[in-house]
C-alpha cells in the first residue's frame, strides 16, 4: 500500500506509472472518492450526473448553523436552529448534503405532532442533521451510521443539547440490526443513494426494520442512471409515492431532489 501525505501526481515515483495497481492506490490516497465521481457514461460538466458532487474545497472541523421553520405552535411559525460540526475527514457523510436539508425542513413543516412520542430511526445519518430536527420536535430518535461517523454525530447531539432525546448508534447496512435499537414507528433516510454496491444492503436493512405500519420518509438526489438499479431492488419489497404537501417541492424538484413516502409490501 502506498501512503501519501500532501502529495501531488508530480511527486510520484515514475516507476508507479508502470504498475497499474500501485498507480490506483496512489490516486486513491489522493482522492478516496474518485471512483464515485468517475463514470464513463457521466457528463462531468453536469453536476446532477455526478455520484458525489465535486466539492469546491475541503471541509475540516467547521461549524454551521441551519434554521428550519416550525409551524407546531398554533399555526404561529417558530424556528428550529441546529448547530452542526461538519468535517469531511471521516468521509462524505461528515458534511451536510442537500437532500438532508430538504427532509429536515419537511419534518419541521409537518410539526411536532408528527414526531412527538414516536420512535424514529435515521439511516445513514452522517452529521445527524435530520434526526436532530426530529429530536427537537419531540421524537425519541436514534441516529445511525458507520463507526467513523459516530463521533461527529455525538458531538452534534451535545452541541444541540439533545442528549435526552437523540441516541447515537452504529448500524451497518446489510448486517443484523442490534437488539439495542428499537423497532421504529418512523424511518428517515436522506442522501443514501450514491454508492451502487450498497444498494442491496440498504434495501435489506430497510426490509428488516420496516413493517406495513412503518412510516418511511426517503429523500434523495438523482445523480446518475445507475440510481434506477436501487429502485428496481426496492420495488421488490416496497411501494412509494411522492410527497405532495411540501410547499418547497417545486424548488427542490428543480434540483433533481425527490422526497418519497415508502410503504412495506
Amino acid at each position: 500500500m502506498i501512503v501519501l501525505g500532501d502529495t501531488t501526481p508530480s511527486d510520484f515515483d515514475p516507476s508507479i506509472f508502470s504498475n497499474e495497481i500501485a498507480l490506483d492506490e496512489a490516486l486513491d490516497a489522493l482522492d478516496p472518492l474518485r471512483h464515485l465521481r468517475n463514470d464513463e457514461n457521466v457528463d462531468h460538466h453536469d453536476e446532477s450526473q455526478n455520484v458525489v458532487p465535486i466539492q469546491p474545497r475541503s471541509v475540516h472541523n467547521e461549524m454551521i448553523r441551519l434554521s428550519f421553520p416550525d409551524h407546531s405552535a398554533d399555526g404561529c411559525p417558530a424556528v428550529i436552529q441546529i448547530t452542526l460540526k461538519v468535517d469531511a475527514s471521516p468521509g462524505c457523510g461528515g458534511i451536510a448534503w442537500p437532500a438532508g436539508e430538504v427532509l429536515a425542513n419537511y419534518l419541521a413543516f409537518r410539526g411536532e405532532g408528527h414526531c412527538k412520542g414516536k420512535t424514529i430511526l435515521e439511516l445513514g445519518s452522517g452529521t445527524g442533521l435530520v434526526g436532530l430536527v426530529a429530536g427537537a420536535l419531540g421524537g425519541d430518535v436514534w441516529i445511525t451510521d458507520q463507526a467513523p461517523l459516530l463521533d461527529i454525530m455525538r458531538t452534534n447531539v451535545k452541541l444541540n443539547h439533545l442528549e435526552s432525546s437523540v441516541t447515537v448508534s452504529e448500524l451497518n447496512w446489510g448486517e443484523v440490526v442490534s437488539s439495542e435499537i428499537p423497532r421504529p414507528d418512523v424511518i428517515l433516510a436522506a442522501d443514501c443513494v450514491y454508492f451502487e454496491p450498497a444498494f442491496p444492503l440498504l434495501v435489506e436493512t430497510l426490509s428488516e426494520l420496516a413493517t406495513e405500519r412503518t412510516e418511511i420518509m426517503f429523500c434523495y438526489k438523482k445523480r446518475r442512471k445507475a440510481d434506477k438499479r436501487f429502485f428496481t431492488l426496492l420495488r421488490k419489497h416496497f411501494s412509494w409515492k411522492d410527497v405532495e404537501d411540501d410547499p418547497d417541492r417545486a424548488r427542490y424538484n428543480q434540483e433533481a431532489i425527490s422526497l418519497l413516502m415508502l410503504k412495506r409490501k
